[in-house]
């Protein structure tokens, strides 16, 4: 599967495709290919010419780990940093530290490099099932993503504002509850809070650690949206320069990536260039199955 994902990475065709095609692409992107004991080598996609998107690289950090972890075990929280920029013209080697391998719990360390240098470090947690106390926060009360219209559509509403790359497919299908923040822009600051359906735009095989690294993937998108929302800034129409600089996930429950998800984040502060900006997934019968905290770079320039 090493060829095809670098066949994937390369294909100019990809570009005009959609749904399983693309969400394919994405899978394959995730099918790491195995250099030596504990180091793993991926690919970026081609249509990314500027740096590497900071859920592909979260979520190929976490295959590593969960590559190297009895299948028994689960994932049930990340630590990361992004620490550079990543070139998407060259491979990522991924470095497997084997940090402990207990009865009821695994850790592993993983870190991401390019030309020597560190671009991103992971600290994964895995977890054999237990029983324990059970309790959850409730979904809120929004349209069903059915009701709601597509990206495609709320991109084109932006009447060319938008950079042409926006409409470009994705694996992960977006339908916004909240206004779309290059939308709402235009109505000066709002709530700090953004309200997401998402699932995979397509099939899923049936892998538990593939459909948590699908999430953890999305979950990279539209989080800083919300504190960008509290001061009526949007990215592309506001010269506003931004990155991920850490990025938290607790899974609670299982779940399917290719089933409709809520992704309902706010931002409960901003300050010093940075905002702060916290989420929540829930699936569609209101089960709340992630939790996400990330902070981020955020300048805008006059």
């Amino acid at each position: 599967m090493t060829e095809v994902a670098r066949a994937a990475a390369a294909d100019p065709d990809q570009a005009g495709a959609a749904g399983q095609p693309v969400l394919d692409k994405l899978v394959a992107l995730l099918d790491l290919e195995v250099i030596e004991e504990n180091i793993f080598r991926g690919v970026s996609p081609a249509d990314r010419p500027i740096r590497v998107f900071g859920g592909q690289v979260a979520a190929q950090a976490l295959i590593a780990a969960g590559r190297t972890v009895p299948s028994d075990r689960h994932v049930h929280s990340l630590h990361a940093y992004f620490i550079r920029s990543g070139d998407p013209s060259i491979p990522i080697v991924y470095e497997v530290d084997r940090i402990r391998d207990g009865r009821s719990f695994t850790t592993r360390r993983v870190v991401a490099i390019q030309r020597g240098k560190a671009i991103f470090s992971l600290s994964a947690s895995f977890q054999l099932i237990e029983r324990g106390l059970e309790h959850a926060d409730t979904m809120p009360v929004v349209p069903l993503p059915d009701e709601l219209p597509t990206y495609v559509e709320q991109v084109a509403a932006a009447k060319g504002k938008l950079d042409p790359t926006r409409s470009i497919p994705r694996p992960i299908d977006i339908r916004y509850v909240t206004e779309p923040p290059w939308l709402s822009r235009d109505k000066g600051p709002r709530e700090g809070r953004n309200q997401v359906w998402m699932r995979a735009d397509g099939k899923l095989a049936d892998d538990p650690l593939l459909h948590v690294c699908v999430l953890a993937y999305a979950s990279d998108m539209t989080l800083l949206d919300a504190p960008l929302a509290r001061h009526g800034k949007y990215w592309w129409l506001d010269n506003v320069i931004g990155a991920s600089l850490d990025h938290a996930m607790w899974f609670h429950r299982p779940f399917r990536a290719d089933e409709w998800f809520l992704y309902d984040c706010e931002s409960p502060s901003a300050s010093g260039g940075r905002g702060l900006a916290t989420g929540r997934f829930f699936a569609q019968d209101g089960t709340l199955i992630a939790t996400v905290v990330q902070e981020g770079l955020l300048r805008v320039r006059d």
